[in-house]
């Protein structure tokens, strides 16, 4: 007797699509190659950009740091250790290290711990609540330098206006130097700092504190939590993304800060507010030595890369916790 093969044809045509093998994309041909071409496309403008203002700037500030190089003119040769070493030897190194420690440490504390408090009295949708949001974010929209310098024009103590009203109040009886003294001129620039930044770090925290599900407040509140249980034990650890993001950029702009002291006080008085970037422009643009400001960049380069480090792997090491 013959057996008769199956039709494996016609088995295939009364299957359904759910018992075909599904096709393997093709990774080879015209689709591919095209589809690869338009990604390099679009990639190359940043990639070029990135090349140009940031690669090849980091290179010839690494050449620079190790040869002399003046600035107009000069011998130029080796001069690897000598740079780093002038640097640390110089009298103004460490005191614009502490001083620049010392203002982020202040500006971090009172910039984030402002912007929080806004974040939280605009975070409901209550009548005036944008209203208040915009005028919060609006300093932010002034450049640093400008900001600066119309600060310098408030703090001045024969034509600024905060000294004649304190002393129109009765407050005090002779003009008020908000920059003559190393403390004042500390906190007068902190100030200014909050004063501009705080709407722009209240608009992370407001977007973090948006992403919290109401449901957990409504579930908090039926169990009988307080405002403080709350905060602490819902809004702090869901809000932990923006506060990393915020703490990350606070920092990292604080330790590069410059324009306000530059207009502000000029380092002083008597050095007593240099920060470590004003530092690299007295070494290159005062005494005309780019190699040494130079070798400082790299110092100050390597010093955010290690704490940036330091900060993710504890952000890390407290979202796994």
């Amino acid at each position: 007797m013959q057996v008769k093969a199956p039709d494996r044809t016609a088995a295939a045509h009364r299957a359904g699509p759910e018992d075909r093998p599904a096709r393997r994309p093709r990774t080879t041909g015209p689709l591919w190659r095209s589809r690869t071409l338009q990604g390099i496309g679009y990639a190359a403008p940043t990639a070029v950009y990135v090349a140009v203002f940031f690669v090849l700037p980091l290179l010839l500030v690494g050449q620079m740091s190790l040869n002399n190089w003046p600035l107009i003119a000069g011998d130029q040769g080796r001069n690897a250790p000598e740079n780093f070493t002038d640097v640390t030897d110089s009298t103004l190194f460490w005191p614009a290290v502490r001083f620049t420690l010392l203002y982020t440490a202040i500006v971090t504390v009172a910039l984030l711990g402002l912007a929080l408090l806004l974040a939280l009295l605009v975070q409901e949708s209550r009548p005036g609540a944008g209203f208040f949001r915009t005028v919060y974010f609006l300093p932010g929209a002034l450049g640093l330098a400008s900001a600066s310098l119309l600060f310098w024009g408030l703090y001045s103590p024969t034509t600024g206006p905060l000294s004649r009203t304190l002393e129109k109040l009765g407050l005090v009886d002779d003009p008020v130097s908000f920059l003559g003294t190393p403390t004042s001129a500390l906190f007068s620039t902190v100030f200014l700092v909050v004063w501009k930044f705080a709407g722009f770090y209240m608009l992370i925290l407001l977007v973090g504190l948006q992403r919290i599900p109401h449901e957990l407040y409504e579930a908090a509140r039926m169990d009988g939590a307080s405002r403080g249980q709350i905060f602490r034990g819902i809004t702090l650890p869901l809000l932990r993304p923006s506060l990393a993001l915020s703490l990350l950029l606070c920092v990292t702009g604080s330790l590069l800060a410059f324009d306000q002291f530059f207009v502000l006080t000029k380092g002083g008085p008597d050095n007593s507010t240099v920060t470590i970037v004003q530092l690299i422009y007295r070494e290159a643009f005062q005494r005309l030595n780019l190699g040494t400001a130079a070798a400082l960049s790299i110092l100050v380069l390597a010093a955010l890369l290690l704490l940036n480090i330091l900060q993710f792997r504890g952000l890390r090491g407290s979202d796994e916790s």
